[in-house]
């Protein structure tokens, strides 16, 4: 693990800040050319020779200056993925945050961590359950993560305060987000953390949640569902967590309530049933508390499995073409486009990083890409 010097904080926030570099692009960048200095100095050419009109424009360095300087200000501060207070559970997650911004107690990602997640619009008995769930895992010494919105949520992370919470933000750490959970915001940040990969300042979007989702399921080593609706958000977590290798939990619910459909089809569908904390403990000892090793930083997960092998200009064009032709609107993950091309996984991430630079794709959350709309 390495400490960034201060140039070296603001050449990886400028990057990662730069219009068409998400997570997977940002790495590959910086192991391309060694850092991300040198990925910024090379990023307009390489744009160009990917195929761009105009060269791409890199985020602006003042304001890159100033978000260090207003982060620094509030309290908070960005951790890079090389550095050692990084969550670890992040590391073999390819698209995990380069940055994160941490307002709070960094300590807590250093503990077992479940994630308790739920409705919006959740029952008395489901908050009743959540806060029960989320006491007692605290009492245990684990941490319990959530996603701060309304409902199970809420509940959720008021019930660990004392024994340690960590709010996952769809938006800037700064922002809050629902307004009625203001004093509960402003208690996490004092005696607990607060984390997001925005900057501060950033008003959540619909595209923002599951970009957040996956933060929340890649902090723990399972995540809890109580009352999800057929279709929501906490499925999607739910997913990330599956693809993600951690476990899924699920609290059963009445088959007449629609907040609970989808947690009954959870476990329908494999996931472990939860009467109790104990339910959930049992699983984390199974997992040897909740330890996993993660890979060395810097380095995506696919690439681990097969090298870049040299090939000419010409067999990139190929791939660069058929990776473009397997896209669509439809955001699709990487692992499915390696196998519909059946080309060598390091070539199929130089032409995903060439398409995201020309504009002719977009990287989505949880590794997926469509073309830009």
């Amino acid at each position: 693990m390495t400490q960034l010097t201060p140039a070296e904080r603001l050449d990886w926030l400028q990057l990662i800040r730069t219009d068409t570099i998400g997570p997977i692009s940002f790495f590959r960048l910086v192991e391309r050319f060694g850092s991300a200095a040198a990925a910024l100095d090379a990023l307009p050419a390489l744009s160009r020779a990917a195929g761009r009109a105009a060269p791409i424009r890199l985020a602006d360095r003042q304001a890159a200056e100033d978000e260090l300087a207003a982060t620094d200000d509030i309290g908070a501060r960005l951790v890079a993925s090389c550095e050692p207070d990084y969550p670890q559970m992040f590391l073999p997650i390819a698209d995990r945050p380069p940055l994160l911004c941490v307002k709070g107690a960094a300590s807590l990602f250093e503990k077992p961590a479940i994630a308790v997640i739920g409705a919006r619009n959740a029952s008395g008995v489901g908050k009743k359950i959540a806060r029960q769930l989320s006491a007692d895992l605290g009492a245990a010494g684990v941490v319990v993560v959530s996603g701060l919105a309304r409902g199970i949520d809420a509940a959720a992370h008021g019930a660990a305060l004392d024994t340690g919470t960590i709010a996952v933000v769809a938006g800037g750490v700064d922002v809050i987000y629902p307004p009625e959970n203001e004093e509960l915001t402003r208690e996490i940040a004092e005696r607990g953390a607060i984390v997001s990969e925005r900057p501060l300042g950033w008003s959540p979007t619909a595209r923002d949640f599951p970009r957040r989702n996956r933060l929340i399921s890649g902090l723990v080593s399972g995540v809890v569902v109580v009352e999800a609706a057929a279709k929501s958000g906490t499925l999607i977590t739910a997913r990330f967590a599956l693809e993600q290798g951690r476990d899924v939990y699920a609290v059963p619910g009445s088959p007449l309530d629609p907040r609970c459909q989808g947690a009954n089809r959870l476990i329908r569908d494999g996931a472990t049933l939860v009467e109790t904390a104990e339910d959930i403990l049992d699983g984390l000892a199974a997992q040897n508390r909740g330890i996993r090793e993660g890979r060395a930083p810097g380095a995506p997960d696919w690439e681990a499995r097969e090298g870049a092998p040299d090939a000419d200009e010409a067999r990139r064009a190929a791939i660069r073409a058929a990776v473009f032709e397997t896209l669509s609107f439809t955001p699709l993950h990487r692992d499915d486009i390696l196998r519909e091309t059946g080309a060598p996984a390091g070539l199929i991430a130089d032409a995903l990083l060439d398409l995201t630079l020309t504009g002719d794709a977009e990287e989505h959350a949880g590794g997926r890409f469509a073309l830009r709309a």
